[in-house]
């Protein structure tokens, strides 16, 4: 937080071979600093941090409006096509100490499709990839993001119905992480008021969370 007016939240997006971690981490930034592209083996080979521009009107301090940025590390999907597990973890894990070690990391957001069911011990890789770059805290500093929002929507689901509808693995792993979740159309780009939604919903998650953060270093 570079003074009173000024608010950051760090976030990095994790999930499976796409399931649309660049393009949702795109999507919260307003740009396209991620590749993201339809492709038969994992596009994301190492992280990479993206930063948005200054966003006004969606948070007050003190009384005051504030302005907000955001932080996106987009990072390789486990399973990988080409990297073992202990090559995402090492480099997920080097990348939030390099950009998040010294303001610390506000949520993991775990990616999932909203128009695919999750099956039993199909989420065990990737939750346990967070656990473990994480630690024991890690459900209150994760949230799910469910893209694709929009091909459901298309099959007649509104968000209630659809978790009415739901794999009970998909229902225990949002009970787990104390039901913070969002839909996200996965669109080229979302038009800035959906955005500003998305956004809105990340800083309450935040606020819940006391402003907490994880992974912090303190210089010593």
């Amino acid at each position: 937080m570079a003074d009173s007016n000024e608010m950051t939240i760090n976030l990095v997006v994790l999930g499976k071979t796409q399931t649309g971690k660049s393009a949702a981490g795109n999507s919260l930034l307003g740009s396209a600093d991620f590749e993201s592209r339809l492709c038969p083996s994992s596009v994301t080979t190492c992280c990479s941090l993206g930063r948005s521009g200054r966003i006004s009107g969606l948070i007050r301090r003190n009384g005051c409006e504030s302005v907000l940025r955001v932080r996106v590390l987009d990072t390789p999907s486990y399973p990988h096509s080409a990297l073992g597990k202990q090559q995402v973890r090492d480099t997920v894990r080097a990348a939030l100490a390099q950009h998040f070690g010294e303001q610390g990391l506000h949520l993991a957001l775990l990616v999932l499709r909203a128009d695919l069911p999750l099956c039993p011990d199909e989420s065990d890789d990737t939750v346990q990839l967070i656990q473990e770059l994480l630690g024991p805290t890690w459900k209150d500093f994760t949230a799910v993001l469910l893209t694709h929002a929009d091909k459901a929507g298309e099959a007649g689901y509104s968000e209630e119905t659809y978790l009415q509808s739901a794999s009970s693995t998909l229902l225990s792993l949002l009970s787990s992480v104390q039901h913070k979740y969002i839909f996200l159309d996965n669109h080229n780009s979302i038009i800035r008021e959906e955005r500003n939604i998305v956004l809105r919903k990340l800083l309450n998650f935040i606020q819940r969370n006391n402003y907490q953060v994880l992974l912090k270093h303190s210089k010593e």
